[in-house]
């Protein structure tokens, strides 16, 4: 297949004035196919090779190659290849003799953004174990469910999150979890040092029997979604996942001469997978930051001489918020790789700080289907493509927003979305394009697989995104359904949310949802609620409830005071009205408050509040 497309490749060149006359991206499409078939080959062969060849195979082939090459820039240090190879031996070895690891055994990673992280990750995967990362904002309740849903029964933590580890402590030492700090020193019952080991063990490469059994399918990590519903789900990461995602920056044109920047956290696949697994495929060099600033964003491109940059939508606009200066296009950035940016901010974007290409993608840790954007056509996530439709097949189909359900015909399969209708995405579940699920939650695994799609017994993979195909072939992302928004680049999941309102005293029930704030990306959290009979909105209360409870991107901003709380008819609560409603004074009669953290409580929402709020004086 790969000669003939060559071959028709070759003729079309020769017919070049012609045909982009007809098809004006005709070449982006042509060298896409052709980079995406190439890594489908290696892929395929990586398959085939006895013992299976893993990313981390790759890690080591490039520490052999040139050791003495800077993998890591971070906080003024530099690490080599060689030495993060050498320091995630001394891990796998401290980890083996002190935690008795063997293949297979999941451990959870509580860490920031440093190079501690890589090399553990590292060490854990020369051991065969795969690695469960803890999002290091989660506290409580929902870090004790992300812990126990891999299985793991050993956590690493940072010692910067050790307040955060004791407050579940007591619950891990009933469980038998051994859980380790990487300091030095710890005077904490139940927990033990891990520093000190990992610097006495050796960093003599390990046997690669330890890993004899691991395969392409097999586990590597578990990254934590909050999908439509409940708490974070485990999504299982295959190593056939882990390569997929890597290749993202080989069909953006990265190259091993690059210099990738990553501020995005370690524990999301775009952080790690696109980022730090993408870096090791192409062999290149990381500048790694514990998290994104918008003030020091240029001047870090400038000193490390990056020239390949991640982004989520409020990236982009933090940097479009910040003051204007004479250098801004005074740097070496030449690719921007990422999801979730405006148009409005697209352009601004490129405008202010040069002719930088943007490579806007859509994807998620857990789905089947992704797309990316490789023409720079502004507002767009990718396109449609045959070659790419034939390997993964997927489709849009109708979707009803307010039974939040796709719409089927009197045969009871659902119905194709017409070219430029918005509709529900779903990837076909086949064996080039499997949706392996979530660890330990088999309700939610099945509740993102729809059948009977086209043809009766079919199976496919619900994303919960509508998307929009346009006549030139691009695809535009247009909303998420269900019970998910997104905020400061996170999702939120409104049913956990919901729960951490119910426990605050006056609270009888709560209704969660995101609504649009001019001039932002995403959704910001707001709530609708009912009172107990007889009591009063606590705002110090509910504030001191969800603080203690919820990641700062997870709080509702917004409080409604209602009566009653509208349902359907089969007892869910509408949303719809109340997203569409907002959270303007003038347009809604229900008391309204405002979660104020300068204040630290919950105060009124009045129209002065309103208008600062959109004319971006307070800042969300």
């Amino acid at each position: 297949m790969f000669i003939w497309f060559t071959v028709v490749v070759g003729l079309a060149i020769l017919s070049f004035p012609f045909l982009k006359t007809l098809f004006p991206y005709l070449v982006e499409d042509c060298v896409y196919i052709l980079t995406s078939i190439k890594l489908g080959a290696r892929l395929t062969k990586y398959k085939k090779i006895k013992p299976f060849y893993s990313i981390l195979d790759c890690f080591l082939d490039k520490a052999k190659r040139h050791p003495s090459k800077t993998f890591l820039h971070f906080e003024g240090g530099e690490y080599s290849y060689g030495e993060v190879d050498k320091q995630s031996n001394r891990v796998a070895r401290a980890l083996q003799a002190e935690a008795r690891l063997k293949e297979g055994d999941a451990v959870a990673l509580f860490l920031p953004n440093e190079p501690s992280f890589v090399w553990t990750w590292l060490g854990l995967a020369k051991l065969g174990c795969p690695a469960a990362l803890l999002n290091f904002n989660i506290r409580s309740k929902s870090l004790l469910h992300c812990f126990s849903c891999c299985g793991a029964k050993v956590i690493i933590a940072s010692p910067e999150l050790q307040d955060a580890l004791e407050e579940v402590l007591p619950t891990l030492r009933e469980q038998g979890i051994s859980v380790y700090l990487l300091s030095e020193a710890c005077s904490v019952q139940g927990i033990k040092t891990l520093s000190d080991k990992i610097s006495q063990a050796s960093d003599q490469p390990l046997s690669r029997d330890l890993r004899a059994n691991v395969n392409i399918r097999s586990t590597a990590l578990y990254i934590y979604t909050s999908g439509t519903t409940g708490l974070p789900k485990a999504a299982v990461v295959t190593h056939e996942r882990v390569w997929a995602a890597s290749f993202i920056q080989a069909i953006c044109g990265v190259t091993s001469e690059d210099i990738f920047y990553v501020n995005l956290p370690l524990y999301h696949s775009a952080g790690l997978l696109i980022g730090m697994a993408g870096a090791i495929e192409r062999g290149l060099t990381v500048f790694l930051r514990r998290k994104f600033s918008a003030s020091q964003f240029w001047a870090d491109c400038r000193k490390y001489n990056v020239t390949v940059m991640q982004y989520i939508g409020e990236t982009m606009r933090y940097l479009c918020n910040t003051p204007k200066k004479d250098n801004e296009k005074n740097h070496r950035v030449r690719i921007a790789i990422g999801n979730g940016v405006r148009t409005d901010i697209w352009s601004e974007f490129l405008n202010r700080f040069g002719d930088i290409k943007v490579r806007e993608l859509y994807a998620a840790t857990e789905g089947n289907i992704g797309f990316i954007n490789y023409t720079s056509k502004i507002g767009a996530v990718g396109r449609v493509n045959l070659v790419h439709k034939f390997f993964f097949p997927y489709t849009l189909i109708k979707f009803d927003i307010e039974k939040e359900e796709p719409v089927r015909n009197s045969e009871g399969l659902c119905i194709k979305a017409a070219r430029g209708e918005t509709g529900l995405l779903v990837g076909r579940i086949t064996q080039r394009s499997p949706f392996v699920g979530y660890a330990g939650n088999q309700q939610q695994t099945e509740k993102k697989r729809l059948r009977d799609v086209l043809k009766k017994g079919d199976l496919y993979f619900n994303t919960g995104d509508l998307l929009r195909f346009d006549h030139d072939n691009f695809v535009y992302f247009q909303d998420r359904v269900g019970d998910t928004f997104r905020w400061k680049g996170e999702n939120v999941a409104t049913s956990e949310v919901a729960d951490i309102l119910t426990m605050a005293h006056c609270i009888l029930e709560a209704n969660v949802y995101g609504v649009k704030v001019e001039g932002h990306e995403g959704r910001i959290g707001m709530a609708a609620v009912i009172l107990k009979e007889g009591q009063d909105f606590d705002c110090s209360g509910t504030y001191k409830q969800v603080v203690n409870y919820l990641p700062a991107y997870a709080r509702p901003r917004f409080i409604r005071i209602q009566p009653c709380l509208e349902m359907t008819g089969t007892f869910k609560m509408k949303k719809v009205k109340l997203v569409e409603e907002g959270f303007s004074p003038a347009h809604i009669k229900d008391p309204l408050y405002f979660l104020d953290p300068e204040k630290k409580t919950y105060v009124p929402l009045t129209e002065e509040i309103y208008r600062a709020i959109t004319s971006r004086e307070i800042k969300l």
